[in-house]
């Protein structure tokens, strides 16, 4: 197994291509550049990384075509690829911080419901736009129900090889249209205990694929919290905790954080009623969950995070390779303040367990 990096979007570029050359020392597979509405544009954001580094591959997620069309991810995917010698990796999804933004008109045309919309049809459309246009041939065009290219599209530039797409995929029918069709798929804050679920759906599109999966990729999203001083640390996952997908409801973890006894009924329920209270926690820098007990919030953080000192590392280890064993090929930790503090660690304390994979 892989161990990747990702970064927010408020570092600027050339803070991103230091941390890349670091990472890359460090043996990291991937470094991925979040995209968020307010922030650095990511594929800009990853120029001078392309620039500074040589064999890390360069990764943006997650992107939506309900936010930009394909032909424009297609010729900013491509334009970073050729930057970065064939090391740019691409992260679509149906939805993401700033498809959510644009609330329910994603394309700019009130007249698409982002609720109604065909979503696993839309994503798929998208990457076989994408698909085409990345491979530097002339093209047809194309006439999907959701996306259309109407006139014959070539990138005369691509020279490099192609980029690698990766769908960003929770759901079930997501993950096995992803096995389907794409190089790889990235889930998000997967816990050990459901990454088999999840991984059983992508080899079920895997079977059906029309042709052979090249060197396929299966990654999991994890927060990394982890410091010198655990009251940091605490901080931290406080803050970000509203947005770990095993925390959010309604439908995505609670009830399997129930089955596994980590919470029970009535605690999943008081994280519904309260979830704003999660979010404020990040939004009014006070770091608190006000009004759910301190015992629910911290099993939840262990439950979903690696947080704590570096006393803690070697159990984080273990739930690592509890990943490992269960068919991932890549683990990309979420790094929040001090990132080059903690990509160094990483690389010293996590990356020497793991074996790289292709």
């Amino acid at each position: 197994m892989n161990i990747e990096i990702i970064l927010g979007s408020d570092l600027g570029p050339q803070q991103v291509a230091e941390i890349a050359v670091e990472a890359e020392k460090a043996g990291v597979r991937t470094l991925w550049h979040s995209n968020f509405p307010n922030d650095w544009d990511p594929f800009i954001g990853l120029v001078p990384a392309a620039l500074a580094t040589h064999r890390i591959r360069l990764g943006v997620l997650a992107v939506s075509p309900y936010e930009m069309h394909p032909i424009r991810i297609a010729n900013a995917l491509v334009s970073l690829n050729e930057l970065a010698n064939g090391r740019a990796v691409l992260g679509l999804g149906g939805g993401g911080a700033v498809a959510l933004s644009i609330g329910n008109s994603p394309s700019g045309s009130a007249s698409l419901d982002f609720g109604k919309m065909r979503i696993v049809r839309g994503v798929r459309e998208a990457a076989e736009i994408i698909y085409r246009i990345a491979s530097g041939k002339p093209n047809r065009g194309y006439q999907g129900q959701v996306f259309r290219v109407a006139r014959p599209f070539h990138l005369k530039f691509a020279k490099s090889p192609r980029p690698r797409i990766f769908t960003c995929s929770m759901g079930p029918q997501m993950l096995r249209m992803g096995g389907r069709i794409a190089d790889g798929v990235q889930v998000g804050d997967v816990t050990p205990g459901r990454i088999g679920d999840a991984i059983s759906d992508i080899r079920l599109g895997l079977a059906k694929r029309a042709y052979p999966a090249e060197d396929f990729r299966i990654g999991n999203f994890w927060a990394w919290h982890i410091k010198k001083d655990r009251a940091a640390s605490m901080f931290e996952a406080r803050s970000q905790l509203f947005a770990r997908a095993e925390v959010i409801p309604p439908n995505i973890g609670l009830d399997h954080l129930v089955q596994a006894k980590v919470i029970d009924a009535a605690e999943a329920q008081l994280v519904r009623a309260r979830f704003k209270n999660f979010l404020m926690a990040y939004v009014d820098g006070s770091g608190k969950v006000r009004d759910v007990p301190e015992d629910l919030v911290q099993r939840l953080i262990d439950e979903v995070s690696s947080s704590g000192t570096f006393d803690d590392i070697d159990r984080e280890v273990e739930r690592y390779r509890e990943f490992e064993r269960a068919g991932l090929t890549d683990l990309a930790l979420r790094v929040f303040g001090g990132p080059m503090s903690a990509v160094k660690t990483i690389g010293e304390r996590i990356v020497p367990h793991f074996s790289p994979t292709t």
